[in-house]
């Protein structure tokens, strides 16, 4: 999240996809810039009417990311970056693979995901013991992702993934109108 919210920041081309959830919202989180809390009722109907365009339960909890949001920014051409875990980022790619970059960020060790979790003083020792117990089933699926980072000293980190958006970008699938612009070009070439 910290890198997230770093890369978007810098990057004003970069917009975060705000997720629902039915978890209850932490002292520190904003409704509608964390997530969008709402009860399992409204996610079921979200879910039902394909509102969603991908969903999980994690940690006993249901999260998913609202469709509309999404599509209206890629219609206008802007990144979304999404913070969200392996089941939701398999079903992103499995939806809209030409226009899914995904980066697994891993801790340095589990002794360290610990002390992070516990600095953050957020969440019961139980729900800390629950995310550690789970983590190790959602580390399985890191070769899954385009590019995967160690999260062991922050500012790397947030520089390869700055490094990997700019990559991207450059990749000519995704240069806006490359193709016109290179038949423009070769058309120009002077008769010798």
């Amino acid at each position: 999240s910290t890198i997230a919210r770093t890369l978007m920041d810098i990057d004003k081309q970069i917009g975060m996809s705000v997720s629902v959830t039915t978890r209850a919202r932490r002292p520190s989180e904003i409704e509608g810039v964390h997530y969008h809390f709402i009860s399992q009722r409204e996610f079921e109907r979200l879910r039902a009417s394909d509102a969603l365009l991908e969903w999980a339960e994690v940690h006993g909890n249901f999260y998913g990311t609202p469709r509309e949001p999404v599509e209206v920014a890629m219609s206008e051409g802007r990144d979304m970056l999404f913070d969200i875990d392996w089941q939701g980022a398999q079903q992103l790619q499995e939806k809209m693979s030409v226009d899914v970059v995904s980066i697994f960020i891993l801790p340095p060790t589990m002794t360290e995901l610990q002390s992070r979790l516990h600095r953050r003083a957020e969440d019961s020792e139980e729900v800390i013991q629950t995310r550690l117990h789970n983590s190790r089933a959602e580390i399985e699926h890191w070769r899954e992702d385009d590019y995967v980072i160690v999260n062991d000293d922050l500012n790397a980190a947030f520089d390869a993934v700055q490094s990997i958006v700019k990559a991207e970008r450059l990749r000519r699938d995704r240069r806006h109108g490359m193709f016109d612009f290179v038949q423009q070009l070769v058309t120009e070439v002077p008769e010798l």
